[in-house]
């Protein structure tokens, strides 16, 4: 028997939307916020199909505000501050404490500035 979406849990309805919104026709998935106020496995559930659609060779853009989930999915992090990009990092490269400054609005410029003073 089929039940009606509107009776699922918050986290099997964020799973239904991803599974119908990622098909084989996208080549870019744009995701804000994706996994605010999931429990554990939906969280679960959503970062993998995202990580499913990067192997794929697709563009996945991640908006979020959750640096564990940022640090855990991004292959490049573009910080915003004022509306503008300051700043944009390789997973390799980025640390909580830079995206932090970032976040700011500190450039790596601002801060070699102020540490020299």
């Amino acid at each position: 028997a089929a039940t009606p979406v509107r009776l699922l849990s918050g986290g099997n309805q964020q799973k239904l939307i991803v599974a119908r919104e990622v098909t084989d026709r996208a080549q870019v998935v744009v995701a804000s916020q994706p996994t605010r106020g999931l429990d554990i496995g939906a969280t679960e559930f959503v970062r993998e199909r995202l990580v499913e659609q990067r192997n794929q060779g697709k563009g996945v853009l991640l908006i979020s505000a959750d640096l564990e989930e940022i640090l855990a999915l991004s292959d490049r992090i573009a910080v915003l501050f004022g509306g503008r990009i300051v700043g944009i990092l390789t997973r390799e490269q980025a640390t909580v404490e830079q995206i932090g400054l970032l976040m700011g609005g500190i450039t790596q410029k601002e801060e070699a500035h102020h540490g020299a003073q």
